[in-house]
């Protein structure tokens, strides 16, 4: 695309750009901190004890755990790795499938996500939902779903060039 084809973002456009740019470098370097300090994790091993502790079963495939944080599994399969030699899951065959495993939280991970989980709701709160009035927050919550939608649907396109010939499968109307 040529500079003349750009849509340049308007002067209202490109001050919001700048500061949804400036939540997206802090919060997440906010959250790790409150993690770290108030319970000694990182932001990635709540994610996955959080999910695990919320889903209906008492253990989780990790192509499930992987989907539900958004992650690519070999991200996810390092850091359970990690958490396994932390003592905070445990790994066991998949009784419907041999070949894959389930993983669940020891009582050890279940300690560790209850304990943290107060001050971690905390600084959500916090940070996120006290700094709002109602209507900003029905605002938020009216926007966020749509850009999350365009951004899956650009996720999936770039999926899809990535791999040719799943492009079929997994890329509607390609």
């Amino acid at each position: 695309m040529s500079a003349d084809e750009t849509r340049w973002l308007s002067e209202n456009e490109q001050e919001l750009w700048q500061i949804i740019r400036e939540f997206l470098w802090q919060f997440p370097s906010a959250m790790d901190r409150q993690l770290t300090q108030d319970s000694n994790m990182q932001t990635g091993e709540y994610s996955v004890l959080a999910a695990i502790s919320e889903c209906p079963g008492t253990s989780y495939r990790p192509a499930d755990i992987a989907e539900a944080l958004r992650w690519d599994r070999s991200r996810l399969s390092h850091l359970l790795r990690r958490m396994e030699a932390k003592g905070l899951i445990s790994r066991h065959s998949d009784e419907n499938d041999r070949r894959g495993q389930q993983i669940q939280l020891t009582d050890l991970g279940w300690q560790t996500v209850r304990e943290a989980a107060p001050s971690h709701v905390t600084f959500v709160r916090e940070m996120l939902f006290d700094s709002l009035n109602e209507e900003e927050g029905k605002a938020l919550r009216s926007a966020l779903p749509k850009i999350l939608d365009a951004l899956g649907k650009y996720n999936a396109g770039a999926t899809c060039k990535a791999d040719a010939s799943e492009m079929a499968a997994s890329c509607p109307n390609s």
